[in-house]
């Protein structure tokens, strides 16, 4: 008879890690499968993290949380999950290798940002640098009195460069290949003194701190920019099995983040809501409690 977790998180970014934590201070048995691609490893410091007043990397949280989650017994698994079945004794998974089976599963799968047209390595060395931000609610702080581009088009984009003028009168909505503003968009932005620009952005360079590129014939520069160009969900996982998303693609779960689904709970930005280190934390926290919760209500969890 093989060992049957009682939990299995799909995920091992600040939501997985926190889940583990909590999971395994429940003296539950739990796994995390952690193909390294959380979003908060490529922030180079955050600094609207309670408790860390000088900031702190994205990859150094993960390290610090990883170990904290290895204290207490949770296994850390590499390796991308690529399906998730059902069986006689719970939740399997796929990938690499086989995990599993689980009682329960956590997916904390989270979302990729859409990337404008710039080279890897210069995406990489522009987000270190902070010339490329892809959250202004994180960072915004650190544009204040700067000269700032948000890259998209609707009404996501004008709601970011509005967001953005609160930081500073610097602001150029550019709107992506060929998108185009409503009356009411145009009036917004009008209202309050966004510039507004055309055209694809390309040809990207750094110079001494800024980001430069092309819009049409014309070269332009500013001290940051804002792709706001939506983003990819990981919630395939959660469809296989026949869970509830929403029009975007966001895994809908209720207050207790419980999806449709027995047994298969979700946290973080693979769910609808702000996608902030410390609400995926929180909501992690809320699912570990409940997954604990419901599995003790099958059978006492006793020392």
């Amino acid at each position: 008879m093989p060992e049957v977790l009682d939990s299995l998180v799909v995920g091992g970014g600040p939501a997985g890690l926190t889940a583990a934590i909590y999971l395994a201070r429940f003296h539950l048995s739990v796994a995390v499968a952690d193909d390294g691609n959380s979003r908060a490893r490529q922030i180079p410091c955050t600094h609207n993290h309670a408790g860390f007043p000088d900031g702190i990397a994205g990859a150094e949280l993960l390290k610090r949380m990883r170990e904290q989650a290895l204290k207490y017994g949770a296994r850390l698994l590499e390796g991308h999950v690529d399906e998730l079945v059902t069986g006689p004794l719970g939740f399997v998974s796929r990938g690499r290798e086989l995990i599993g089976p689980a009682k329960t599963v956590l997916l904390a799968t989270g979302v990729t940002n859409r990337r404008p047209d710039i080279a890897e390595d210069l995406h990489a060395e522009a987000l270190h640098t902070g010339r490329l931000r892809y959250c202004p609610v994180c960072d915004g702080f650190e544009v204040t009195d700067q000269n700032v581009a948000v890259i998209g088009r609707g009404d996501r984009a004008v709601t970011e460069a509005i967001f953005l003028r609160s930081f500073t009168d610097r602001v150029t909505l550019i709107l992506d290949q060929d998108g185009e503003l409503t009356e009411q968009e145009a009036d917004r932005i009008n209202k309050v003194g966004i510039r507004l620009a055309r055209g694809r952005p390309s040809e990207f360079a750094l110079g001494p701190n800024r980001i430069h590129f092309a819009v049409g014939h014309r070269r332009m520069a500013f001290d940051a920019v804002y792709p706001s160009l939506g983003s990819e969900i990981h919630s395939e996982l959660a469809a296989s099995l026949g869970a509830t998303l929403t029009d975007e693609g966001c895994i809908r779960v209720d207050a207790h983040q419980r999806t449709n689904v027995p047994g298969l709970y979700a946290a973080g930005d693979v769910v609808v809501g702000l996608d902030q280190i410390s609400h995926a934390m929180g909501e992690a926290g809320v699912a570990a409690t409940t997954i604990r919760n419901d599995l003790a209500a099958v059978k006492p969890i006793l020392r």
